[in-house]
């Protein structure tokens, strides 16, 4: 099955808007590299973005413009018309990217975190998905999963709340 240009302008526009700061994709005689630094380039100096010959497409070199400057982290508010009733000091935990959101490593496993759990800033509480590529959210902050604000298997949007921790 061959590449097609609107799975790799796919990629590039989910990229542009995620916090990720390189991309390197291998697949289907392409390869694809993505970075925020301009003067990135892969290990053999090639171009940004580089294609081996596909039967179904001829991949040429495409150049990403990088943001002048990537907004710093915001303190963590939360949204006040959506989220009535959430106290001030829950922290909410947003979506990176946007993506397939699951609540357990794999189907049928047991949800990485529960309402209630006590967890550590580090703890990994959900898997984002695009195009079979996994983000592992953490939490962001020690304390206790309050809320879950998607359901398991849902396509979430960059920047959606995705759980309520309280510090």
């Amino acid at each position: 099955m061959a590449v097609k240009s609107e799975e790799i302008a796919t990629l590039i526009e989910l990229f542009n808007e995620s916090e990720w700061d390189e991309l390197h994709v291998a697949f289907e005689g392409v390869q694809l590299f993505l970075s925020t630094d301009p003067n990135a380039r892969l290990c053999s100096g090639g171009a940004a973005v580089t294609a081996a010959p596909a039967p179904a497409i001829s991949v040429q070199p495409v150049a990403v413009q990088a943001p002048v400057a990537r907004p710093a982290t915001k303190p963590a508010t939360p949204a006040p018309a959506q989220d009535a009733g959430i106290p001030a000091h829950w922290v909410p935990v947003k979506a990176p990217n946007l993506g397939t959101f699951y609540r357990a490593p794999k189907p049928g496993a047991a949800p990485f975190v529960e309402i209630g759990q006590a967890v550590e800033a580090t703890a990994e509480i959900c898997l984002l998905e695009v195009m079979k590529l996994f983000t592992a959210v953490q939490a962001g902050v020690k304390g206790t999963v309050r809320r879950v604000c998607a359901e398991d298997a849902e396509m979430v949007e960059h920047g959606q709340v995705l759980f309520y921790i309280e510090p």
